[in-house]
């Protein structure tokens, strides 16, 4: 039976778990793959009265229909700067502005570019499958510690470790899940 201790080990290994998963999730939306998704413009900055602020905070950012991003800023003044910020993000389409709103027609991805998607979201994945590991191997420190203190017993924190691993599986598994799906959106023409 775990203990306090032990409980409160695996829910904050858990939780370190899942706050990676959540972060591989809201990277993964930021991939553009042939359809029009908002998402794609989060990671882009434009100088906001001398603050980097991503442009969903200084424009209304909109898909009209599935191929355009339609951005229309607060201010007018923000048209330029909002151009130059996508066209050096290098997202892969050109802006163009009618003096109101930015339209960014999303043009369909070469089969280069979708190898290279593929490629960005099998690392991403990987790179949270480290981080998940680093959560576990810190969660079976932390129970060798608090049996060494005597919190519990050797019987108590071998169920923990195995605790630990079962919940590290999980979410490794759910991380494999995501790329899969990503890279099956990717490649749907």
């Amino acid at each position: 039976m775990l203990t306090e201790k032990a409980k409160e080990i695996l829910g904050n290994a858990s939780d370190k778990m899942m706050d990676a998963v959540a972060f591989l999730e809201e990277d993964l939306k930021t991939y553009r793959v042939g359809k029009a998704n908002p998402s794609i413009l989060n990671n882009v900055t434009v100088d906001y009265y001398g603050t980097a602020t991503p442009v969903p905070q200084v424009a209304s950012v909109t898909t009209p229909d599935a191929r355009t991003i339609a951005i229309q800023p607060w201010e007018r003044s923000m048209i330029p700067v909002i151009e130059k910020a996508i066209m050096a993000a290098n997202l892969g389409f050109t802006p163009q502005n009618n003096g109101e709103v930015i339209r960014c027609p999303i043009p369909p991805l070469t089969e280069e570019r979708r190898k290279e998607l593929i490629k960005k979201a099998k690392a991403a994945g990987e790179n949270t499958k480290i981080a998940i590991r680093n959560c576990r191997r810190d969660a079976v420190d932390a129970l060798k510690k608090a049996e060494k203190a005597g919190d519990f017993s050797e019987d108590v924190r071998g169920e923990g470790e195995t605790e630990v691993q079962k919940v590290t599986d999980t979410h490794t598994k759910k991380v494999d899940e995501m790329v899969a799906a990503k890279e099956k959106e990717i490649m749907t023409v």
